[in-house]
C-alpha cells in the first residue's frame, strides 16, 4: 500500500463550494456519500468513452508514463 492506510490513491479535487453542495445534495438523494457519488460519475464516463472508442488497455508504458505525470 503506498500509504500505508488505504487500499485506493487519494486526489485532492478543488471544486467550487456551490458545485460541491450540489453534488452532495444529489448525492443525499441517490444515497451515497460524495465521495462515492463522484466514483460513480467517474465510472460512466470512463464507460461511455470505452463504448465510443473501445476498451482502454493499459501498458507498462501507460503506467509508467501515467504515474510520471500525477
Amino acid at each position: 500500500m503506498p500509504n500505508g492506510i488505504h487500499r485506493n490513491p487519494q486526489y485532492a479535487l478543488r471544486i467550487p463550494e456551490a458545485t460541491m453542495d450540489k453534488l452532495k445534495y444529489i448525492a443525499g438523494h441517490n444515497g451515497r456519500s460524495a465521495n462515492k457519488e463522484i466514483e460513480q460519475l467517474i465510472l460512466a464516463h470512463i464507460s461511455d468513452y470505452e463504448t465510443r472508442h473501445g476498451e482502454i488497455i493499459l501498458t507498462p508504458e501507460d503506467y509508467a508514463f501515467i504515474r510520471k505525470r500525477t
